[in-house]
C-alpha cells in the first residue's frame, strides 16, 4: 500500500491568527468536506480542495463538526457555547446553547439525532423536536460516536471512562481506562451485527470493546503515540489513527499496524476516511489540511491453478482457481511478500519470512502447516520459493537462500531484474526465468552459479513466459509489444502489439494468451488469434480457464476453445483439434470433431470423441470398420456412407452408396427412411431394380401406419386398383373413387361396382349415378333413382324400359303411402301388379284410424278395403273365389257402416258439449244395436257407449257437471227401450265411475214411468220417516236423518224444488 498527496490547503489563510483544525467531515457523497478552523466552518470541494464557503456563525473557536447521513444539513459547536445547524447549501437554520463549550458532535445514521457533548452535560436533538434533551455527566466530555444500528451512543471522558447510551439518554454500560478517553468509534458492518467500539486513550493504548454485553475488551494494541482521531475506513476492515506522533497510520481492524500514511508537521487532530472511496482527510494543529489518496497494491503468487493473495493486508488466501475451494491463513502482521509453487508457500512479514507447506499428498488438499520461519527483516523487490529454497531479488542480484535463513549462492546479473519466473525442475535443481531490463531474458538454475541467456530482446522486458515444452518464449516488452522466440534458434516466430501481459497455456504446447487494451488474445499454432473483451492482466491459462487479475481480485475466465478447434479441422489435423477439445469444448464441438474424423477415417480420434459423447451408434460403427478392414474387399466408402446416414446426410449418403456401385443399399436406406422420392429417383438411374416392387413396399409402409391416403395414391399409381378401390371404399374417400372411377376401363365391371355399391353407401348419388351409365347398368341405375327418391328420373327411365316398372312402382307406391298420398298408393300398387299390398295398405290405416279414435276414417278405408278385395276377385275367377270376395265385400262394408255411424256415439259421449242432434244419436244408438246384434264387435266400438247413448237420450242426466233436459223421451215414450238399455249396461262390466250413474239413470225411468196414486205413496212414506225433532225451530241439518232411499230424496226434490232450496239458501246448516 502506499499514499499518494492530492492536495493540501492552509485555513489560517486569511485569519489573523494562525487558526488550529480540531475537526473535519464529509457529506455522504463525499463530494465535499467541512473544516472547524479557527472561529469558521469551512465547506471545501473534495476533489481538489477549492474552498466552496466561509461560514461565521460562531463567536470563538469551533472545536468540533458533524454532517447527517441524509446529506441535507451539518452542525458545528465550539467554544461559544452554541451549536449551529447548517443546510447542506450553507445555510443556517438553527442554533441552540449548551451552558459549556461544545465539545463534540455526532449525527445519528438512523434516526437523525444530533449529540451534543460538553464538558459537563450532553443535549440529544431531533428535528421534530422543538426543546433538546439535556442530560448530565460525571466527567467532561472529549468526543462520542453513535452505533451503527442508531441504539448506542458512546461518549469519552476525561477521567478515562467511555459511557455508552441509548437514544433517550439512560446509560446502559460504563467503559473504564486509565487514561483521558480522546477518540471513540463505533465498527460499521460487522458480520454478526455487534456493536463494536474502538476507543482511543492518552495513555498510547487502542482497545476495541463489545457493547452488546458487558463491556469486556475484545483487543488492544500500544500506539506508541497519543491517538488523538481513531475511524474505521473501508466498512471496517481497516483503521486509520492519527495523532502526536505527526503520523497517521494504517491499521486492521483489530489494531494492528499495517503502514504509515503520511507524516505531518504537527499534531494530527481529526482524519476523515472519505465515504466509499480509498481517500482520507487529515486536519493538523498547525491550521493544515491534506487529502491523500491510498493504493492498495496486490500481493499475491500464482502457481499453475492456485493463488495466493493478500488479505486485508494481515491475512494470505490460498485459493483453487479451478475447484474455488479457499484456505486461510492469519498472518496478524503486514503481509508484505508472498510466494507459492508447488505445495510450498512463503509469506514476507515486517520482521520475518514464514514457510508453509500443504499438508497430504493429494492435489486436492487445501491445508497449510507451517514448515519453518526465518527470524529476519529482508528486504527485497521479488520473493520466489522453491522446493526447499528462497530467493530474493533486489535489483541486479539474486539471493538464494534455504529456510534457515543462510545464504547458500548469489548471482549479480548485468542489468536490473524486470520480471521473474520459475520454470520448474527438479527439487533442489528447479530453473528461473529472469528478464531484465536491458531485453536480456537468462535460464538460472539453483545449483549451477552461471546464468544461461536465451534470448536477447532489443526492449526492456516487463512480462515473460516459457511455453511447456520449453522450446517457445514468449515476452512483453516496455513498448506493450508481445514477442514470441524459439528459443533454441532465436527465431522470432510472431509479434503483436498493445499487450501488458503474457502467459502460455500450460496443457497445449500451441496456444498462447496475452491482454491488453481491455482485450483478450489467444494464440492457437498458425493461425490468427481469437480475440474478446476482458480486463485485467493474463497471470496463468490452464487448459480453458485463463487467470486473469483485474485490480485486486483474481478472476478465473472460461474461454471457449471452439474457434482454435474449428481451425484445425478446416486443415484436417484431428490430432491437434483433438488437444484443443479436451481442454474444454460443448457437446456439438465434441460432435463436430469426431463426425470430421470419420469423414477421414482418422478412427482413432473418431472413437475418442464419440467416447466422450457417448454415441453407441457410432462407436459401434467404427469397431465394424475396423473389423471390416481386415477382411478382404473392403470399401470405406460403404461405411462413409452409412455414417453419413447416421449423421442425417441421406442425400450425400445416397451418392456416396451410389459412387461405390451399392445402389441396393441406397434404395435400402431410403426406404427404411420412407423417403420413397429419393428412392425412386435412385432406382431409375439403376439397372435391375424393379420399381414396382418399391411401389408396393411404400404403399404398405402407408397402410401399417394407416395413412390411407397415400397408401390409396400409390396403389393407384401402380395400377393396383382393386386395392385401392378397398381402401378408399374403407375410409369413405369419395373424391379419390371417383378419380379412379374415371380411370378405369368400363369393362371393369367388378372395380366400377365396388365403386358405385360405396358412392350408393355413403349417400353420393351423383358419383353412383356416373359409374353406373359407364357400367351400362340400367337396371342398377334404376335401383338408384327409387333408393334416392328421385321418382321423375326414374319414371323417364321407365318410359324406355317399360319392363323395369316393378322396380319402380312398389317402392313408389311405398314411399306415397308414408307421404299420406293413399289414394296415390293404392293406384301406385295396382300398378305394380300388387293389389295385395294396397289393401294390406289399407288394413294398416284402419287400425291406425281406430287406435286414434278417427272411426269416420277407419270406416272409409273398411270402405276402400271392400272395394280392392271386391276387385281382386274379378268376374270369371271361379265361382268359390267370387263367392269369397262378395262375402269380404260384404264383411267390409258392412263395419265400414259401423264406425261410420260409432262415430256419432264417440262424439257424444266423449265430447264435452254435443252440438247435434238428440234424436239422430237415438237413431244411431238403435242402428248400431241391430248391426251388432249377431256379430262380434269391431275393435274400438264400445257397446257400453251405444247403450248409453241409447238411454241418455231419454232421460235427464248431469253430464260434466251440468243438467241437460231430455223432452224427445216424453214427446216419443220411449222410456222402455231406456229401461231396456240400462238393464243391458247392468249386465255389462262397466268402466270406472260409470256403475252409479247408470242406477241413477235405472231409478229415473222407473219415476217417469210411474202412475200418479204410486208417486204420492211414496211421497207419504218418506214424510213419515223425516223426524220432527227441530222443525220448530226451523233448523234442517241432514246430518239427523235417517239414510233414505236416494230416489226418495231425488223425487222430493223434484216435487219441492223451489221451495226446499230457498229454505236451504236462509238456513245452511
Amino acid at each position: 500500500m502506499r499514499s499518494v498527496l492530492t492536495w493540501q490547503a492552509n485555513t489560517s489563510e486569511g485569519q489573523a491568527t494562525a487558526a488550529v483544525v480540531y475537526d473535519l467531515c464529509f457529506n455522504p457523497l463525499g463530494s465535499q468536506l467541512v473544516v472547524a478552523s479557527g472561529h469558521l466552518v469551512l465547506v471545501y470541494d473534495a476533489s481538489d480542495g477549492s474552498l466552496l464557503h466561509k461560514l461565521k456563525g460562531h463567536k470563538d473557536t469551533v472545536y468540533c463538526v458533524t454532517y447527517s447521513k441524509d446529506g441535507k444539513r451539518f452542525a458545528s459547536g465550539g467554544a461559544d457555547k452554541n451549536v449551529i445547524i447548517w443546510k447542506n447549501t450553507a445555510e443556517g437554520i438553527l442554533k441552540f446553547a449548551h451552558n459549556d463549550t461544545i465539545q463534540a458532535l455526532s449525527y445519528n445514521p438512523v434516526s437523525l439525532q444530533l449529540a451534543s457533548v460538553t464538558a459537563t452535560d450532553f443535549g440529544i436533538w431531533s428535528p421534530d423536536q422543538k426543546s433538546v434533551s439535556k442530560h448530565k455527566i460525571q466527567a467532561r466530555g472529549l468526543c462520542c460516536s453513535w452505533s451503527n444500528d442508531g441504539t448506542l451512543l458512546a461518549i469519552g471522558q476525561y477521567d478515562g471512562n467511555v459511557t455508552v447510551r441509548t437514544r433517550d439518554g439512560k446509560e446502559r454500560l460504563k467503559i473504564t481506562r486509565n487514561a483521558p478517553v480522546w477518540s471513540v468509534n463505533f465498527r460499521p458492518n460487522t458480520q454478526e451485527g455487534e456493536n463494536i467500539l474502538a476507543v482511543g486513550t492518552w495513555d498510547q493504548m487502542l482497545t476495541m470493546h463489545n457493547c452488546d454485553n458487558d463491556p469486556t475488551i475484545i483487543g488492544e494494541k500500544v500506539l506508541n503515540m497519543d491517538p488523538c482521531s481513531v475511524r474505521y475506513f473501508s466498512n471496517g476492515e481497516y483503521m486509520v489513527v492519527g495523532g502526536s506522533d505527526c503520523k497517521s497510520h494504517l491499521c486492521n481492524h483489530e489494531g494492528v499496524q499495517l503502514q504509515m500514511i503520511c507524516e505531518r508537521d504537527d499534531w494530527i487532530w481529526s482524519i476523515a476516511p472519505r465515504p466509499k472511496q480509498n481517500y482520507i482527510a487529515v486536519a493538523c494543529n498547525d491550521g493544515t489540511i491534506a487529502m491523500y489518496q491510498l493504493i492498495f497494491s496486490t500481493v499475491h503468487g500464482l502457481y499453475q491453478d492456485r493463488y495466493a493473495y493478500r488479505d486485508f493486508m494481515t491475512n494470505v488466501i490460498v485459493q483453487n482457481l479451478v475447484t474455488e475451494q479457499k484456505a486461510k491463513i492469519q498472518c496478524q502482521a503486514h503481509v508484505k511478500k508472498i510466494a507459492i509453487y508447488k505445495d510450498r508457500l512463503a509469506i514476507q512479514l515486517p520482521d520475518k519470512i514464514q514457510v508453509y507447506e500443504r499438508k497430504g499428498d493429494d492435489d486436492h488438499s487445501h491445508q497449510y502447516v507451517k514448515r519453518s520461519t526465518i527470524h529476519k527483516s529482508l528486504e527485497c523487490n521479488l520473493l520466489v520459493v522453491t522446493s526447499n529454497h528462497l530467493i530474493l531479488c533486489l535489483e541486479r542480484k539474486l539471493q538464494l537462500l534455504n529456510f534457515k535463513g543462510v545464504k547458500e549462492r548469489e548471482w549479480v546479473l548485468d542489468a536490473i531484474i524486470r520480471y521473474i519466473k520459475i520454470a520448474g525442475g527438479p527439487p533442489r535443481r528447479e530453473g528461473l526465468l529472469v528478464g531484465l531490463k536491458n531485453g536480456q531474458v537468462l535460464q538460472i538454475f539453483i545449483d549451477n552459479p552461471f546464468p544461461i541467456s536465451i534470448v536477447n530482446h532489443d526492449k526492456s522486458i516487463r512480462c515473460l513466459d516459457i511455453s511447456c515444452s520449453r522450446r517457445k518464449l514468449a515476452l512483453v516488452d516496455e513498448l506493450a509489444n508481445v514477442v514470441v522466440y524459439d528459443i533454441q534458434t532465436q527465431e522470432e516466430l510472431y509479434r503483436d502489439v498493445n499487450a501488458n501481459s503474457v502467459a502460455w497455456n500450460s496443457v497445449l504446447e500451441s496456444q498462447l494468451c496475452y491482454s491488453g487494451k481491455d482485450q483478450l488474445s489467444i494464440k492457437t499454432g498458425d493461425f490468427p488469434p481469437h480475440r474478446e473483451k476482458m480486463r485485467g492482466f493474463v497471470v496463468g491459462v490452464r487448459g480453458s480457464k485463463v487467470f486473469c487479475l483485474h485490480y485486486l481480485a483474481m478472476n478465473t475466465v472460461n474461454v471457449p476453445q471452439s474457434a482454435a478447434m474449428y481451425r484445425y479441422l478446416e486443415k484436417k489435423m484431428m490430432s491437434e483439434a483433438y488437444k484443443v477439445a479436451t481442454m474444454g469444448v460443448t457437446d456439438s464441438d465434441w460432435q463436430a470433431l469426431a463426425m470430421e474424423a470419420l469423414m477421414v477415417m482418422d478412427l482413432d480420434v473418431a472413437q475418442k470423441a464419440f467416447i466422450r459423447n457417448r454415441d453407441m451408434r457410432f462407436i459401434d460403427l467404427i469397431n465394424r470398420i475396423k473389423a471390416s478392414r481386415k477382411l478382404s474387399g473392403h470399401d470405406d466408402n460403404v461405411f462413409l456412407a452409412e455414417a453419413l446416414a447416421l449423421r442425417g446426410q441421406y442425400q450425400e449418403a445416397g451418392k456416396v452408396y451410389a459412387k461405390c456401385g451399392r445402389v441396393d443399399l441406397a434404395i435400402k436406406m431410403f426406404s427404411d427412411l420412407k423417403l420413397w422420392e429419393d428412392a425412386r429417383n435412385i432406382a431409375n438411374h439403376a439397372q435391375g431394380v424393379d420399381i414396382k416392387d418399391l411401389t408396393r413396399e411404400q404403399a404398405l409402409w402407408a397402410v401399417e401406419n394407416n395413412d390411407w391416403k397415400t397408401a390409396a395414391a400409390i396403389f393407384v399409381t401402380s395400377e393396383e386398383y382393386g386395392k385401392a378401390i378397398n381402401i378408399m371404399s374403407q375410409h369413405n374417400m369419395v373424391d379419390e373413387l371417383i378419380d379412379v372411377v374415371r380411370r378405369l376401363d368400363k369393362n371393369d365391371v367388378n372395380n366400377l361396382a365396388k365403386c358405385a355399391d360405396t358412392f350408393r353407401a355413403s349417400g353420393h348419388t351423383l358419383y353412383a349415378k356416373e359409374t353406373y351409365i359407364k357400367m351400362s347398368d340400367t337396371k342398377s341405375l334404376m335401383e338408384l333413382y327409387v333408393e334416392s327418391e328421385k321418382w321423375d328420373e326414374a319414371f323417364l327411365l321407365l318410359k324406355q324400359y317399360p319392363h323395369m316398372k316393378d322396380v319402380v312402382y312398389l317402392p313408389y307406391a311405398t314411399w306415397l303411402s308414408a307421404n299420406d298420398r293413399f289414394e296415390e298408393a293404392q293406384e301406385a300398387f295396382r300398378m305394380a301388379g300388387s293389389p295385395q299390398k294396397a289393401i294390406e295398405m289399407l288394413e294398416t290405416l284402419s287400425a291406425a284410424a281406430v287406435s286414434t279414435q278417427s272411426y269416420k276414417n277407419a270406416g272409409y278405408y273398411y270402405w276402400m278395403r271392400a272395394i280392392e278385395t271386391n276387385q281382386l276377385y274379378p268376374p270369371g275367377s271361379g265361382r268359390e273365389l267370387e263367392e269369397q270376395g262378395l262375402q269380404q265385400f260384404v264383411e267390409f262394408s258392412e263395419i265400414a257402416d259401423i264406425f261410420y255411424a260409432y262415430q256419432i256415439i264417440s262424439d257424444y259421449i266423449t265430447e264435452p258439449f254435443f252440438s247435434g242432434n238428440f234424436e239422430t244419436v237415438f237413431h244411431t244408438a238403435r242402428f248400431l244395436l241391430s248391426l251388432l246384434q249377431n256379430r262380434v264387435n269391431p275393435p274400438g266400438v264400445s257397446k257400453i257407449y251405444i247403450l248409453w247413448a241409447l238411454a241418455e237420450t231419454v232421460l235427464c242426466v248431469v253430464v260434466s257437471g251440468k243438467f241437460l233436459t231430455s223432452l224427445q223421451a216424453l214427446k216419443f215414450e220411449c222410456f222402455k227401450v231406456a229401461r231396456r238399455a240400462l238393464d243391458q249396461l247392468a249386465n255389462l262390466h262397466l268402466p270406472d265411475g260409470w256403475s252409479g250413474k247408470v242406477d241413477l239413470a235405472s231409478l229415473k225411468v222407473q219415476y217417469f214411468h210411474m202412475g200418479t196414486s204410486e208417486l204420492a205413496a211414496l211421497r207419504s212414506e218418506a214424510n213419515q220417516r223425516l223426524t220432527k225433532k227441530d222443525l220448530s225451530a226451523k233448523k234442517v241439518c241432514f246430518q239427523e236423518y235417517e239414510a233414505l232411499p236416494i230416489l226418495i230424496y231425488f223425487l222430493l226434490l223434484n216435487s219441492n224444488w223451489k221451495e226446499e232450496s230457498q229454505t236451504k239458501k236462509q238456513k245452511p246448516c
